[in-house]
């Protein structure tokens, strides 16, 4: 068993990575829903496959988020001045998504999931023709969307990129320094998501093998051996094509995710 899905994931791992490098995303929005179906078929009990989907997701974004922020800040992608005033309010709400996560029943916690992918998707869809030239808002704006996103994050098990990306193009930051920003709050949110998620989970009956907490090893490590490796393609994709290109790409994907889940 853990050596199946180990190798399935590794192969998950290589699409997750190129789109964690180009998008800007770590990977969850296509992370969960593969894990939700794979999960059952080993014997998972129901009402821990969505947990194990998130919180395993999350863990594997840690890596792959790493790795893309490093290429980012190697091609000065990141300003850091503005990313810094977000990275603490990320890891906040990613602490409080985890909690929540671990109280909302699973019909829920998929519906605000799907719910999410469609509207995220048909505003990326309707807005790639958009220039917008505004200023960003106060710093408590800021600190809140922040916030907002690790909350998000943690309830989807992403990064927070197709949350954080399209707010700053909105808000006028170049599309490649908001997908550098994503990556390195990505980071943070994968991070504190993931070690909510670990406790949270502590002493669960129904947790399978080769778990600490909701975080389902042989997943995580497959999806991480072969995401980082990908990440850097991803990036150096990111910094040749056009920016209205790469806008089309991250919606086109979000609507793939948002048919499958409705079906």
């Amino acid at each position: 068993m853990f050596l199946s899905v180990f190798l399935f994931c590794m192969l998950l791992g290589t699409l997750v990575g190129f789109l964690a490098g180009m998008l800007g995303i770590g990977g969850g929005l296509v992370i969960v829903p593969v894990l939700i179906m794979l999960l059952p078929t080993i014997g998972l009990h129901p009402d821990i496959v969505m947990p194990i989907a998130l919180a395993s997701s999350l863990a594997s974004i840690v890596v792959t988020s790493s790795s893309a922020a490093f290429n980012h800040h190697k091609s000065g992608n990141i300003p850091w001045k503005l990313t810094k005033k977000l990275l603490a309010f990320v890891a906040v709400g990613a602490v409080i998504g985890a909690n929540l996560a671990d109280l909302l029943p699973t019909k829920t916690l998929t519906a605000i999931f799907a719910t999410f992918v469609i509207s995220l998707a048909t505003y990326m869809l309707f807005s790639i023709r958009q220039t917008v030239h505004r200023g960003l808002p106060s710093d408590n704006v800021l600190k809140g969307v922040a916030t907002g996103t690790g909350v998000i994050a943690s309830l989807m098990g992403i990064s927070g990129g197709a949350v954080l990306i399209p707010f700053l193009s909105y808000c006028g930051v170049n599309l490649l320094q908001a997908i550098g920003i994503s990556t390195a709050c990505g980071m943070i949110v994968s991070l504190f998501g993931t070690m909510a998620f670990m406790i949270a989970g502590l002493g669960n009956p129904n947790l399978p093998e080769w778990s600490l907490g909701y975080i389902y090893w042989p997943a995580v490590l497959g999806i991480a051996s072969t995401s980082t490796v990908l990440a850097r393609y991803g990036v150096k994709l990111a910094n040749k094509l056009p920016v209205k290109t790469i806008k089309k790409v991250f919606a086109a994907f979000l609507i793939l995710v948002a048919i499958k889940m409705m079906t």
